[in-house]
Order: C-alpha cells, then structure tokens, then sequence
C-alpha cells in the first residue's frame, strides 16, 4: 500500500469475551483494516481486557459428546494473536492496550505477549492521533 494511503484506526471496544457478537465484529473489522495494509490500535475497556487473557483455555462439550479438541473452541486470545500476526505480514503494527483499572478489577493481569497496560488517557491520545476511531460500546 502506498504510505500516503496507509491510515491509523483506533478501536475501543468494552464486551468481555463469549458474550455477544460485538467482539467478533470488532476482530473481522480489524482484520480488514489489517489486510487492506492499515495501522491498528486497540483501547480494551472493561470486560474487553479479558480477550487477551493469557490464561483462556479450550473446553470440551459432554453434551455433543466432544472432547476439546474435537470442539475446537475458539478463544480470543488466539483471534488477538492471529491479529497481531497478520499484522506483522502486512508490515503494519497492531498495538493493543488493556485499561489496567479494569485489569485489576477482573484479575485478568496475565495478558498475551504484545499488548500493554495503560489508561483511558491512552485513547484519548489514539484519538486525537488516529485518522479514524471507533467506539464499540456494551449494551446495558
């Protein structure tokens, strides 16, 4: 991609793993601006510091009968890993920073190699940086 085309997206995103779509959405939107050759940076508030927790693991399903590997679970801290490295293949950067606040209030301290602990100031400076940011909110 030509530099003068390459843009900086900022996402903050709030939901905390396994409970709606809003995540998913989130990671395929950044997916996209990954493969069209653009910078990521990602401000998790709130239950969202939980998908790059180090510590997710894989379950079986005793009610289908399978057992872990079988139901191949996907967690998100494998879809931030496979962000970061498509990141790296397309010569653009993903940073990733988790509100320690939140961190600290959920116990979910031992987060995936390549993301950091910070502040909502964090996104604020994303933002005012960033060509474009976009919020994705809980819904209470």
């Amino acid at each position: 991609m030509n530099d003068s085309k390459k843009k900086t997206l900022t996402f903050a995103i709030m939901d905390a793993p396994f409970e709606s779509a809003r995540s998913t959405t989130a990671f395929r939107l950044m997916d996209a601006a990954l493969r069209r050759g653009h910078d990521v940076r990602v401000f998790a508030y709130e239950g969202a510091v939980a998908l790059t927790f180090d510590k997710q693991a894989a379950h079986p399903n005793a009610v289908h009968g399978r057992d872990a590997a079988e139901e191949d679970h996907p967690l998100p801290k494998d879809q931030v890993r496979a962000l970061q490295a498509l990141a790296k293949d397309k010569g653009c950067t993903m940073e990733w920073i988790n509100c320690g606040l939140c961190v600290d209030e959920r116990g979910v301290g031992e987060a995936i190699e390549g993301t950091k602990r910070g502040t909502p100031g964090d996104l604020w400076k994303w933002a005012e940086s960033s060509d474009n940011t976009l919020i994705i909110p809980t819904r209470g």
